[in-house]
């Protein structure tokens, strides 16, 4: 059947897909029940193969299983706790429900691209991996993308993530580096011990401190500070303040930067105060990707939405990061028009699902006619990123 064949007969299919998973709860770190529905749905569409990993990724393996893979993934968690409810929802030609295009509609549409990969002849040196994997938003910090890069990373040729909205391409990694900074004090009563350190006053100094540094003049840096909170009562000198801290940046040079500006900053304040720095994440940038390999997977990718919508190149912070930073070839690539991300107003429009899931055939039936696919030349191992710990 050809892909357009398997569109039409599959539409609806999909649209039932996607309703099904919408409805299924997963936050970062708790998608159990959608990796069991993913499993079970590989084994009985696509491969017999598809087992949920030590991390709760869904995985299975079609084609020559000596020949170096092609990894196509869509993440499975959302960023909402199962306090929202999860319900679809159709108007005016979209549906609505939180989680439902970042990412799950992008999950639906991986396990289609697996049925119709399973329902054609793999020529040989040909492989695919297809996971639909955990832990890319927020706090989860690709944690199911980094199980996947540890056990298939040396066998893989280039990553596809499939996330994001049509007119998307993410071809290059924006790296980040996440903390909880926390301020300890004596505390004491407002009047009689006025002129202790009061841990909000000293975490408002860092913040002072930590913005007014300069950012690097090439590239892309930025920063945020994200919630803080502490104190007691206004007649009390806070004993306790915390807040969050990222940087981003979309060259490794500029993260290695941020993060001495970082250290630097913080060991005067830690003379004073007790500090505690958490790491909460770490997303690496590009490292070591061959010009040429990469710009072939954009081709390869742009030719299979060709027709469809123009593509337009932007940095981005998603699972790509991992692959790109061990020196592998990897695009992120949305499949739906929509918007309201990680609201609870979160839509995709129906109709772009038969654009989306075409390009996302041609792209993942043009290596069919490929198979010049070679393996990495270069990994980097471990993947790790040095540690911040900063306790006095």
């Amino acid at each position: 059947m050809n892909i357009t064949a398997f569109v039409s007969s599959h539409y609806e299919e999909l649209i039932t897909l996607i309703k099904t998973l919408a409805v299924i709860p997963a936050p970062s770190h708790h998608e159990e029940r959608r990796a069991t529905f993913c499993r079970d749905w590989m084994r009985k569409y696509i491969a017999d193969n598809a087992l949920i990993d030590e991390a709760n990724n869904a995985v299975c393996e079609l084609g020559d299983p000596d020949a170096p893979a092609v990894l196509l993934m869509a993440h499975t968690d959302i960023v909402f706790d199962e306090t929202v409810e999860l319900a679809v929802t159709e108007r005016e030609g979209r549906l609505y429900c939180p989680g439902i295009g970042d990412d799950t509609a992008h999950v639906a549409i991986l396990l289609m691209c697996g049925q119709y990969l399973a329902s054609q002849p793999l020529p040989k040196g040909v492989r695919f991996i297809l996971a639909a994997n955990t832990c890319e938003e927020g706090e989860g910090n690709l944690k199911g993308c980094r199980a996947l890069m540890a056990r298939y990373g040396p066998q893989l040729s280039e990553v596809i993530t499939l996330d994001g909205y049509l007119d998307t391409l993410n071809d290059r990694a924006v790296g980040s580096k996440r903390y909880r900074i926390a301020v300890d004090t004596a505390g004491g009563h407002s009047f009689r011990d006025f002129g202790r350190d009061n841990a909000i006053a000293v975490a408002a100094e860092l913040i002072g401190v930590l913005s007014a540094a300069p950012l690097p003049s090439e590239h892309i840096t930025t920063f945020n500070f994200g919630c803080i909170e502490g104190g007691t009562t206004v007649n009390s000198i806070a004993s306790h303040c915390e807040f969050t801290y990222e940087f981003r940046a979309d060259h490794s040079d500029n993260l290695r930067y941020m993060t001495a500006r970082f250290e630097d900053t913080l060991r005067p304040f830690a003379e004073r105060v007790r500090l505690t720095v958490t790491d909460l994440g770490v997303r690496p940038c590009a490292d070591g990707v061959d010009p040429a390999r990469q710009e072939r997977l954009i081709a390869r990718t742009e030719a299979a939405f060709e027709g469809i919508t123009h593509l337009r190149r932007y940095p981005a912070s998603t699972d790509a990061n991992l692959p790109l930073s061990m020196g592998i070839p990897a695009v992120c690539i949305g499949c739906v028009r929509g918007g309201g991300a990680h609201t609870e107003e979160e839509y995709i429009e129906s109709a772009s699902l038969k654009d989306g899931l075409t390009a996302a055939l041609r792209l993942a039936a043009s290596y069919l006619k490929d198979s010049d696919i070679r393996p990495n030349g270069r990994v980097i191992w471990p993947l790790r990123d040095r540690d911040i710990h900063a306790d006095a």
